[in-house]
């Protein structure tokens, strides 16, 4: 059995996977971890996505929440709404295309809960036997690409910053949540950045991941507006 820790899943437009998302994660949790907590953040969907949500939540046998954004704020902001609600003592976050097996959960939650480590994420870049369905090439290689520059211009030791899939002790994590303000798609970026400025102790580990059509992220538009916001990150320090 996993300890108590909440889960926080943010979602734009979803209609078509949030539901079975939802309930995998919910029988997940209520086998693994009854104590847990779910949190589905609903940033500003025009589809049915929250009323799929507050369907499935109903049946809930773990505590359960559905926050609304409206407008539309982005991914690190719903994230960061998210993990800031959370009542347990670690705070996850992953993608609703279930990229990263449900599976894979330990791997974050048992270094934090035993005290080796305050920040906890996954990868790809570390093992990429791992991955079972790739990334088109296109936009595989443009993850390659950022992740280099991340690493130029923070600093920081990570080969990949952008998997959707952390986890953090909240009581030291919960300032940095509070002061990041990136709401794109570099959010990640930032609070990686913060927290190993600030000391945390950080683990990048590799996990299995497939790639999963419906993607959000812009390859040209959005790799661009992330290479802004990490140079801003930079220059402010």
């Amino acid at each position: 059995m996993l300890p108590s820790f909440s889960v926080t899943i943010p979602c734009y437009n979803e209609a078509g996977r949030i539901g079975d998302t939802v309930r995998s994660t919910l029988n997940y949790l209520s086998a693994e971890s009854p104590d847990a907590e779910l949190i589905v953040v609903n940033d500003g969907s025009t589809d049915s996505t929250a009323a799929i949500v507050r369907e499935v939540l109903a049946g809930a046998k773990i505590q359960t929440r559905l926050l609304e954004n409206f407008p539309n704020r982005g991914k690190g902001a719903a994230v960061r709404s998210g993990l800031l609600a959370a009542t347990k003592p670690i705070g996850l976050f992953f993608d609703a295309d279930l990229s990263t097996p449900l599976s894979e959960i330990p791997k974050l939650i048992e270094p934090i809960a035993n005290g080796q480590v305050d920040v906890a994420f996954g990868s790809r870049a570390l093992d990429r036997k791992l991955i079972g369905v790739h990334q088109p090439w296109r936009r595989e290689q443009a993850g390659r690409v950022f992740n280099f520059i991340v690493r130029l211009a923070t600093g920081m030791p990570f080969w990949d910053t952008q998997c959707g899939f952390k986890a953090f002790r909240l009581d030291v994590s919960r300032p940095i949540l509070e002061k990041a303000h990136t709401i794109g798609f570099a959010f990640d970026v930032e609070l990686l950045f913060m927290a190993h400025r600030a000391g945390l102790r950080l683990r990048e580990v590799p996990v299995r991941w497939n790639h999963s059509e419906g993607s959000k992220v812009r390859v040209v538009h959005d790799s661009v507006a992330m290479l802004r916001e990490v140079v801003a990150l930079r220059l402010n320090g």
